[in-house]
Order: C-alpha cells, then sequence, then structure tokens
C-alpha cells in the first residue's frame, strides 16, 4: 500500500512541482554566485582597463608639456577621481614612493593602505606582475575580494633618473556589500517559493486528481454490475471529457456484452436441456414401452440419434467458437479454386432441392482463386447458405454468386435470400452470439444460433471484409469480400 501511495499521480505531480521550483532555484543560486560574479569581475576589469588606459595616456602627455609640472598632475588626479570615486590614482616611482598626488608623497593625507598611498606588500605584489608581463602596457592585477590593480610602466624620459609606475586601485566593497544583500534576499525568497509551491501543487494535484478518483469509484460500482454509473461530468480539463465519454461507451459495450451473456447462457441451457430430456424420454419409452415392437423402437432410437446429433453439433459450435475466438484454432491459409469449392460445399444442401421444394440458384463464376484457411472458409459458407435456407420466404429461393469485382483484386460472395428482411436497428446485433430474430422461421436444417458469430470471428481472423445488406419485406443478402490469387 505504501508503495502505491509513492505512485500515485497526486504524489508524482507533488515531487515534480516541487522538484520544478528546487531547479529554478538551483539555477539562480548558480547564476549569482557563478555566472554573475564572474560577469561582474569581467566588467570590473573591463571598465578599469578602459580608465587605466585613459589615465594612462593623458598623464603620459601631461609629462611631454614643455610647461609640464607637478600641479598639472595633481589637478588631472583629483579631476579624475572625482569624476569615478570608485578609485585612487597614484603614480610611484620604482620604490613605492608616491610622486603622485603630491599631498600623499608628503604625508599630508593618508588612505586604507597607509601612508604614501600603497602598501609595500601590494606594490611589490603588482611590481612582479607587471615585470612578469614584460611590457610597460597596464595589467590588472586582483588584490582581493574587493580591490582590483591597474598598473603601468612610464617611458622614462631625458630628465627623469627613475622609472615611474601608474597605480590605479578599484575598490568593489558597495557591489560586494549589495551581493551579500542579494544573497541574503535570495534565502527569503527560495523558503517562499517552496513554501508556495507546496501548496500550489497539493492543491494544482488534487484538483488534476479528482475527476480520476470519480472515475475509479464509478469503475469499482459498474465491475459490481452497476451499469447505471454515469461517468460524464462537469470537467474542467477536454482530456477529462474524452476519456469519461469513452468510459461511458465501454460501459454500455460492457453492458451490452453481460446482457448477452446471460442470454447465451439461457440459451445454451435451454439448448442443452431439450435434446437431453428428449434423449431421456425416448429411451424411457423404448425401456418401457416399444422395446419388444422393433416399428416404434426404430422411430424412438433415431429420435434419440437425431437429438444426440443436435446436441454434439451445439457442442461443437461452442467449442469451435471459443477455441477461433482464443487464437487456439489458427489459421492454414492456402490457395484454392472458390468458385469450385463452393459448388462442393452447395452439394451438401441438395436434399433441400429434392425433398423439400427449396431453389438454390448458382451465379457463380469459374475459376476465381483465393488465399484462406479452406475448413475455416467452408464453415463460412456452409453457415451462410444454412441461415438464408433458415430465414427465406414462402417460395423457399436462395440465390449464392461469386463475381469478380470491377476493381481488381477481390471476389465478392453473397447469399442471399427472400425472407421478410432484418430491421435497420437490428443490422447491427445479428453477428451477436446466439442472435434470434423478431420474425418467425423454420428450420429445415439443425441450427444452434451461433452460425453468424462463428462467420464473423473466422472473417475478422482472415481480415476479410463483410456484411449484410437487407430491406424489410424483400430480403437479405451477406456477402463477404476475398481477395484474388
Amino acid at each position: 500500500m505504501k508503495g502505491k501511495r509513492f505512485r500515485s499521480i497526486n504524489f508524482i505531480l507533488w515531487i515534480s512541482f516541487l522538484g520544478f521550483a528546487a531547479f529554478i532555484l538551483a539555477l539562480t543560486w548558480v547564476f549569482q554566485t557563478t555566472l554573475l560574479r564572474k560577469f561582474f569581475v569581467d566588467e570590473v576589469k573591463s571598465e578599469l582597463q578602459d580608465i587605466g588606459s585613459e589615465v594612462y595616456g593623458n598623464i603620459a602627455r601631461l609629462q611631454r608639456l614643455p610647461s609640464y609640472n607637478g600641479d598639472n598632475v595633481d589637478n588631472y588626479i583629483a579631476l579624475a577621481q572625482y569624476d569615478n570615486p570608485s578609485i585612487n590614482i597614484y603614480v610611484l616611482d620604482e620604490e613605492g614612493n608616491c610622486l603622485y598626488p603630491t599631498d600623499i608623497g608628503n604625508g599630508e593625507a593618508s588612505d586604507e593602505y597607509g601612508i604614501g598611498g600603497v602598501d609595500e606588500e601590494v606594490f611589490s605584489l603588482v611590481y612582479g606582475e607587471l615585470s612578469k608581463a614584460g611590457t610597460d602596457k597596464g595589467v590588472i592585477v586582483r588584490i582581493d575580494d574587493s580591490n582590483y590593480v591597474y598598473s603601468a610602466r612610464f617611458a622614462r624620459s631625458e630628465s627623469q633618473t627613475t622609472d615611474m609606475y601608474l597605480y590605479i586601485n578599484y575598490s568593489t566593497e558597495l557591489s560586494n556589500s549589495a551581493f551579500g544583500i542579494m544573497q541574503k534576499e535570495l534565502v527569503i525568497v527560495s523558503v517562499v517559493v517552496i513554501f508556495v509551491a507546496l501548496i500550489i501543487s497539493a492543491l494544482l494535484s488534487m484538483e488534476l486528481t479528482k475527476p480520476i478518483a470519480q472515475f475509479t469509484r464509478a469503475a469499482k460500482r459498474m465491475a459490481k454490475g452497476d451499469f447505471t454509473v454515469d461517468f460524464k461530468g462537469k470537467y474542467a480539463y477536454a482530456e477529462m471529457d474524452a476519456l469519461a465519454e469513452t468510459l461511458d461507451y465501454a460501459k454500455e459495450e460492457i453492458g451490452k456484452s453481460d446482457e448477452l451473456q446471460k442470454e447465451v447462457l439461457a440459451n445454451v441451457t435451454h439448448d442443452l436441456k431439450t435434446p437431453l430430456t428428449m434423449i431421456k424420454a425416448y429411451a424411457s419409452m423404448i425401456q418401457e414401452i416399444s422395446g419388444d415392437d422393433p416399428e416404434k423402437r426404430a422411430k424412438h432410437t433415431q429420435v434419440i440419434i437425431d437429438e444426440s446429433d443436435r446436441l454434439t453439433a451445439l457442442v461443437n459450435d461452442i467449442l469451435n467458437l471459443s477455441k477461433i475466438r482464443s487464437g487456439m484454432n489458427t489459421l492454414k491459409p492456402s490457395v484454392f479454386d472458390l468458385s469450385e469449392f463452393i459448388h462442393t460445399v452447395l452439394e451438401r444442401f441438395s436434399y433441400l432441392t429434392e425433398t423439400m421444394g427449396y431453389t438454390l440458384e448458382r451465379e457463380i463464376e469459374d475459376e476465381l482463386y483465393t488465399e484462406a484457411d479452406i475448413e475455416k472458409i467452408e464453415q463460412v459458407i456452409y453457415n451462410l447458405v444454412g441461415n438464408a435456407v433458415n430465414y427465406t420466404g414462402e417460395d423457399k429461393k436462395i440465390v449464392v454468386s461469386l463475381k469478380r469485382l470491377p476493381d481488381k483484386g477481390r471476389i465478392r460472395f453473397a447469399v442471399s435470400d427472400t425472407g421478410r428482411g432484418i430491421p435497420p436497428e437490428e443490422l447491427d446485433t445479428i453477428w451477436d452470439r446466439y442472435y434470434r430474430s423478431s420474425e418467425t422461421h423454420k428450420r429445415p436444417i439443425k441450427g444452434t444460433g451461433l452460425g453468424l458469430s462463428i462467420v464473423k470471428t473466422i472473417l475478422i481472423r482472415h481480415g476479410f471484409e463483410y456484411g449484410v445488406e437487407s430491406e424489410v419485406g424483400k430480403g437479405s443478402t451477406f456477402y463477404v469480400l476475398f481477395p484474388e490469387k
């Protein structure tokens, strides 16, 4: 029971929604902590590179001016830092001493790195990276999570006795603080999203599975024999409406099958009971009355033989139908002359034309070949002709035809009678087991009521098209379309 609960649609939908929400949150975390930070660092480096190149170029031009002096550089550095509050600009000598701004170099000001503007260890790190690069072009060095440095070596002029270095510190403390706030907010958002996902997924899964629960309850009632259940209802989804219609159709068909099963059972019981009763009665008569009278004994024993044959035919038909439907009786197709074969089967009905006044007309084209199981097709032809004999009109006329259709590749076999015909509402039920027409009729040949059902099952197994055309008061025509070989 526990395993079924974990495999229920309700639980799977709940877990799926929850997993989807967790997946989205995980992607958000990855984006913020990895991709967004990497993007930010790349932007910082790109901006610092642009600022450094611009400052380097401008200071280099000031140094080449005839009117060059420290005030010019100090003023430019002050203006550049005003435009970019996140940066600190220094010009250092090769010992790391601050040359510009001059007020820092004179010890009149200090920043976070101490007197002189630049920490010695930091300058050593930057100087090492610059030397390793082997170029006067600037390099960017990451000092820590909050500070990056752009450094470049100025070309030595004739008036200079030492190398000069541009040193620009870029602080990202404000940005890092914003990242920290975003992470805290993301934690809160994650908790809220998970909680909301739990509620929404639970409500949605219950809403989606509610119709299924209704179908299940109705199906259980139907399984107990209650075919009054109705699967249709007001559903929010078109798929549920379609499923309800399908289940209602299945219910109707199962109900018909149940009624048919009861009818078949009643008919089989009656058909078995009647010959058994006759056999017992006539056996008692032979024993008690006609045992010494040869003429009466012969009549009574013939009745026993006839009823035994009828009982045997019924049992055989039931067994054949069961075997064909279950697939135990496999088909053995072969190519044969259908025209000649039909003539052979019709010879078995010659006693009807000779002794009972039946007319059996034949409209059979010669040498029409087909491929099928010849034994099964014999049952089809015999049962269709026998059905026509049982239901034909007072003129006792039956027409059997076999013709090639205009569209090559098919042969039409048909058996027509002149009976009262079949009402339109009964055309779909005549192929059912133990179908009984509402019209009265005589049965000059022995029948079990399973003939048309056997015909239907055999033809379906072959994949052949079949049907019936009927008009009330004018008779019926049963037909089969065989493939021509």
